[in-house]
């Protein structure tokens, strides 16, 4: 009989691995009530102790008190008016002796000797040891720390590159709210609770959905706790009700997601479902909860776009199926946003509503060309103003005779269309043919263009920045000195941005 021996390569019979490899093991150590001895005196070694001390260990310092920096000596007497001082000081180098009984052992060596002598003696007394910033004589390492205890994250990258991984925490820390550690303790605190009222299964994961839900988009109260527990008494007798949904208008600011606020990422991050405008960049979507359904109800100046009622409607329904709806407007949603229409329609069908605020395309535009839009030799004051009506030309209300004057930085929005227009107005009504103007388009995008130069040629700047991106006016005094950026003179000696930013 023929024995068939099994393929090597065979990718069918391959077992795929439930965990990659992994240069060191995370785990989270209790220090209550522990001995740690620390060897050294430097701001390092006082970092280290420090963050034992938060972890509740008592730590043991064993250096010279001539040694110690000025920062670890006041810590360390601060610790010993204490009542019970977990930071106790011992006027000495190390010795061998002083690992008896400990539970971390630390060293602050200055040479490559002192760190061997002072790993292998741990190691002999069975103590796990860490020699500051010398990764040769770890057995343990400590990572970039978010602290919202009791919820803890530690990065770490191996020691390869602690600057990546302070980097990482940095954007770890943007994206959690700070009354996450008060939603930790209420978590804490109701447990047994809860558990004694929902049974194991759907029951006690539709609360604990619940809960999370609610984290990441309000602070609790001194009643969230009694609440909670009284949701789950609804939850085990079949009676909880459905959600209430609610909206969120979010300014996305001019188009950089750097721009954006860390309030408008959470919110982002909180999401069920989103709205967006047509001008919202792709980049600041890809900060949005990648389960959010996102919905494009874009408005734009000659295209076919969304009617507002439609918008309306659409934020109702979804709110009132219990979603957490985030309206995402380009640049601040209460400047030219139309977010006046939209809050009162919610308000009338009862829907909370929240208003995240963004960078406006003005205050971008003006650090753009490193302008300030209320320079005290230039202008007082700053206005914004619209560059079209309902039917697309100039407001029919507008008072041009005030506009007309160069002390005052104005700003018309969505006046592309309407530039030549809004210079004849000027003009007509005493403003200066030469009072300085600029014109932006696609502001803080890789597509952005910038033009600087005189009211009296903004007709035949717009024929060159185009129309197929919003732009922004800026006229008056304040805009003598804007920098145009990157592009070429125009034959007057002022700058015309004629390509990307």
């Amino acid at each position: 009989m023929q024995v068939m021996q099994p393929l090597k390569n065979d990718s069918r019979r391959a077992t795929p691995a439930r965990m990659e490899p992994l240069a060191k093991l995370p785990v989270f150590f209790n220090l209550a009530d522990k001995r740690v001895v620390l060897a050294g005196g430097s701001d390092g070694a006082a970092w280290k102790a420090e963050l034992l001390v938060a972890c509740g260990a008592t730590v043991h310092v064993f250096c010279p008190r001539h040694e110690l920096s000025g920062t670890f000596s006041g810590m360390i007497d601060e610790q010993a008016r204490r009542e019970t001082p977990l930071m106790v000081h011992h006027d000495h180098p190390w010795h061998i002796h002083m690992f008896e009984n400990a539970a971390l052992a630390l060293g602050d060596c200055e040479t490559d000797e002192e760190a061997k002598a002072f790993y292998c003696a741990a190691k002999a007394a069975g103590v796990p040891v860490n020699v500051i910033d010398n990764p040769a004589f770890c057995e343990f390492q400590f990572g970039s720390i978010v602290n919202r205890s009791p919820v803890v994250i530690a990065i770490s990258t191996d020691g390869a590159a602690p600057i990546l991984a302070q980097a990482i925490r940095r954007r770890i820390e943007t994206l959690l709210p700070p009354a996450l550690k008060a939603w930790a303790e209420i978590a804490q605190g109701i447990r047994e609770a809860i558990n004694e009222k929902l049974k194991p299964g759907t029951e006690r994961r539709s609360f604990w959905e619940g809960f999370v839900d609610r984290v990441f988009r309000e602070a609790p109260s001194e009643t969230t706790a009694a609440a909670l527990v009284t949701d789950a008494g609804r939850i085990a007798h079949g009676t909880g009700e459905q959600p209430v949904g609610r909206v969120t208008l979010v300014g996305a600011g001019p188009g950089d997601a750097e721009l954006l606020t860390l309030k408008a990422v959470r919110a982002l991050q909180a999401a069920d479902v989103i709205l967006f405008d047509d001008l919202v960049s792709g980049d600041v979507l890809e900060l949005a909860r990648r389960e959010a359904k996102r919905m494009l109800v874009g408005k734009r100046g000659g295209r076919e776009s969304c009617k507002q009622e439609d918008i309306n409607a659409t934020m109702i329904a979804l709110a009132k199926s219990g979603k957490r709806v985030v309206r995402l407007k380009s640049g601040d949603p209460m400047i030219f946003g139309r977010a006046g229409e939209e809050i009162e329609s919610l308000e009338k069908e009862g829907i909370p509503v929240e208003i995240v605020p963004g960078v406006t395309s003005a205050t971008a535009m003006a650090a753009r060309l490193g302008v300030s839009l209320t320079h005290r030799d230039h202008a007082q004051s700053v206005r914004f103003v619209t560059g079209h009506s309902r039917k697309g030309e100039l407001p029919a209300d507008l008072d041009w005779s005030k506009l007309a004057d160069s002390t005052v930085t104005t700003v018309f929005y969505m006046g592309g269309r309407t530039a030549a227009a809004i210079a004849a107005k000027l003009c007509a009504n005493g403003m200066a043919a030469t009072t300085p103007a600029v014109i932006v388009s696609a502001i803080a995008r890789e597509d952005e263009r910038r033009w600087v130069g005189k009211l009296i040629d903004m007709h035949s700047a717009m024929a060159e920045i185009g129309y197929e991106n919003p732009v922004l006016i800026g006229i008056g005094d304040a805009f003598i000195k804007a920098k145009a950026g990157s592009g070429l003179a125009c034959e007057d000696g002022h700058e015309k941005a004629q390509q990307a930013v």
